[in-house]
């Protein structure tokens, strides 16, 4: 979304209804040279209506606020398109029980309210990015173990990877890994620009928003398994 993304900051949004939760992520958001604050809101109806007016990188989404939750902001929030901001949801749990709704609502990552101030930090510019690797650590550790308890009507069938090619099975196998574009491209040994066209055409075939929607349909599919 940003015109010169090395000397734009990553504009970043707080959805949350605490405003203690909210005035500390500022603060460290706000510290940072390369990121700001463009807007805070309590619940999700008033965070739709703050994104209306605000353009912004990425949102910080808490799960459960009064009102409209976080979940149901973000299925409003990604269905007005790929342009539209980065969702991470913010959650006390390590494992909340609409992770997986979040995540096929187009949820970029997931944040543990409680992480270290540079573990947010990292979250943030992970997602911004969108070509790094898939997400926190919390997320990919998350997506494994849905994919074991994740019922089997829910899951994506195989032949959803039937139109991709052995190469790109390989790349999104290595996606699912948590591997980064530079990281794949070494293990392919092929160039990184090489790299992004296949990582493109995994996610234009999915049909998926980001990394992340393709990592579920590696562990949907069981393409990858949990600890491969």
């Amino acid at each position: 979304m940003s015109t010169s993304p090395e000397s734009a900051p990553i504009r970043v949004a707080l959805v949350d209804d605490q405003q203690l939760v909210r005035a500390g992520f500022a603060l460290v958001i706000n510290s940072q040279p390369d990121m700001e604050v463009v807007g805070e809101a309590s619940d999700g109806a008033q965070a739709l209506r703050l994104l209306d007016s605000y353009a912004a990188d990425v949102v910080l989404m808490d799960v459960r606020m009064a009102g409209m939750d976080g979940l149901t902001a973000t299925e409003q929030l990604t269905s007005r398109g790929a342009d539209g901001p980065k969702v991470v949801i913010l959650t006390t749990f390590d494992l909340d029980e609409y992770v997986m709704r979040a995540i096929k609502a187009g949820a970029s990552g997931f944040l543990l309210k409680d992480v270290p101030p540079e573990d947010m930090l990292h979250a943030i510019r992970t997602v911004h990015a969108g070509d790094g690797v898939i997400a926190p650590s919390s997320t990919k550790r998350l997506i494994e173990r849905l994919a074991v308890i994740l019922p089997d009507e829910q899951k994506a069938p195989p032949a959803v990877l039937e139109s991709l090619t052995d190469r790109e099975r390989e790349v999104l196998v290595l996606m699912a890994r948590g591997r980064s574009n530079t990281e794949i491209a070494a293990d392919l040994f092929v160039a990184e620009a090489t790299v992004k066209t296949h990582v493109g055409r995994v996610l234009s075939k999915l049909g998926a928003r980001d990394r992340v929607q393709a990592v579920v349909v590696a562990y949907e599919t069981g393409l990858v398994t949990p600890g491969s």
